[in-house]
Formats: C-alpha cells, structure tokens, sequence
C-alpha cells in the first residue's frame, strides 16, 4: 500500500479515544463506544499490519501476546463493527479481533492530542507541548504497526479492565453469544415479549445484556423519564404500547447521544479531544436533589440491584 496514494486515516491529532475514570465507576455505553468506533475506523480499516507489539501476558489478553502477534500480523483490516460495547475488527482471512474498552480503555492514534491523555505516572494529564510526543509506557499493552509507515494505532489501559481476543474465522465468542439485540435495532415487540415475564425491575431489564445491549445506567435513567415510568416498576406490568414507547425513547437518547459525542460524566473524552456534550442534556442521571426540568420536583436516587437509578417522583409513575 503507498502511503501517497491512500491517506485514509484522519490527522493524528484528531483521532484519539480516551475512556479513563476512576474517580466513578462508569463503564461506557453504546454511545461511547459507537463515536470510537466511528472516528477510529478510518485509522484501522483498509491498513495491513506490520507488527504488533505487546505488553507481557496479563489477563488484559484474552488471547496469549504470542498468538495475537502471530495471527494479525501480515493481516489487512477489513472492517469495524460494534455488538453493544464490544468492538469487532474483520481481517482480510476471515478472523476477527475482539476489543472491549472495560471501565478505563483508551484507543488511540499515535501522535494523538487530547487534554485528557494520562501520564502513567501522576495520572495527571499531559502538557499540551507533550501530548504528541507521548510514548508507550507499561500500561500500552497493545501496539499495531502498519506497513504504510503511517500512525501506529495504541490500545491502552491503565486498569487492565479492557479487553482482547483474536477469533479464528467462523469462531464466536461467549461474551457475543449472550447478547441480546443491539439496543439500536430491538423492537418494542421484542422489548415487550422479555418484558411480560420478569418481576424484576423495568431498570433491571433495561440493563440486562441478554435482552437489549449496550444500555447502561445513564441511558436507561434518561429513557425511564422520557416514558414516565419509575425505574423501580415491575418489568410485567408494562403494557405493550409502554414498552414501543421506552424502546423509541431509548433509541431516541442513545442517538442523541452519539450525535453530541458520547457523555463525559466523568474523564471520557471524544476521539477529537473534545468533551462530549450529552451530559448537559440529562433530565435525570446523576442528578439528585436537583429540580425536575419539567415539574421543578427534586429529582430522587434509589439503589436497584446495586445500581444507582434516578428518577423524578412526580413525572414518573
């Protein structure tokens, strides 16, 4: 491939993802994920790898270093697909390499520049003067060489709570087979049909992979209040139009979400280096004892199976 002839990948400054929090727990959601793999396939797909290099084996690697590098190296991307907060790289011989972004992945470009691109060390950001220059350090456990000599591309994880495998062709993995439908793509029948035959909490069921994926505890709070429901209402006593109703309302948010870059409740940060912009439009999460927007009632927070879920006592029933 000449790099003359197929600069496919964005500048560099402008394609870092960087999923960091400790300071809460928060795991992205599909929106998150979605605007990562949008802005990073452009550094990924149509590019053949030349090395891969890694960090020694950890249980970040669901597959042993060895065999990663054996396996995608001389391997062309062909494409990047997203199952719920999964991503799935295809390789020109029919594997694929999983990827999660765990609780504190970043997946970026070399030579990336982001206010929010951690030193290993202080885990402060980095000088805006020292952001391109920075360099691998022990949390890169992944590094991908291309043979167009453009940008390496850099998964790294100071936690190690991220992922990745490689998938023979034609393999699946346990962590795909147990998804549900994309939440994007589930109907309010499908909704409805899981729905009719739980007594667990409508907030539970909306968190529950196997049924929809991708959801997570922002969305489902947004979603929750968009339809009037309370997210400790027992799922079975939904109504089918309900149900159509908080599924559009779920689509609806998580869109919405992706169109303004993902929500930066904590330390995400768009593949740009911008913020994302949804946590301003919250009506709901992570706001307790603030005022409804709508009714001016103070919005509540309870625990439901050890997650928070806030809703607004008098728009919600």
């Amino acid at each position: 491939m000449d790099t003359d002839e197929q600069p496919k990948w964005p500048a560099a400054q402008s394609v870092s993802i960087c999923v960091h929090l400790w300071q809460k727990p928060y795991m992205p959601e599909l929106p998150e994920v979605e605007v990562t793999r949008r802005k990073i396939a452009p550094a990924l797909v149509g590019r053949v790898i030349a090395g891969v290099r890694t960090t020694p084996p950890s249980y970040f690697f669901l597959t042993p270093p060895s065999v990663l590098k054996r396996r995608l190296t001389g391997r062309t991307v062909i494409s990047l697909a997203r199952l719920g907060k999964y991503l799935l790289a295809t390789l020109d011989d029919g594997s694929r390499l999983l990827l999660h972004l765990g609780m504190t992945g970043q997946l970026f470009v070399q030579g990336s520049a982001s206010l929010r691109l951690l030193s290993s060390t202080a885990r402060a950001s980095l000088k805006p003067e020292q952001q391109p220059d920075f360099k691998p350090d022990r949390h890169t456990h992944l590094r991908l060489a291309f043979t167009d000599r453009g940008p390496e591309v850099w998964f790294r994880d100071a936690r190690k709570f991220g992922k990745v495998k490689w998938l023979a062709p034609g393999e699946s993995d346990e962590r795909l087979d147990k998804l549900g439908p994309d939440a994007l793509e589930i109907t309010g029948a499908e909704f409805h049909a899981a729905a009719r035959t739980r007594r667990s909490a409508i907030k539970t069921l909306l968190l529950d992979q196997s049924v929809l994926a991708g959801v997570g505890n922002i969305y489902a709070d947004e979603a929750l209040f968009l339809t009037g429901v309370r997210p400790t209402r027992k799922a079975n006593t939904l109504p089918r139009a309900q149900c159509d109703r908080l599924i559009a309302n779920t689509q609806r948010v998580l869109k919405r979400s992706i169109d303004t870059g993902g929500s930066s409740i904590s330390d995400y940060v768009a593949p740009d280096g911008a913020d994302g912009a949804y946590q301003d439009e919250r009506m709901v999460y992570a706001r307790e004892g603030e005022p409804c927007k709508v009714c001016g009632t103070r919005i509540k927070r309870v625990v439901i199976g050890q997650r928070s879920a806030h809703y607004c006592p008098r728009c919600q029933r």
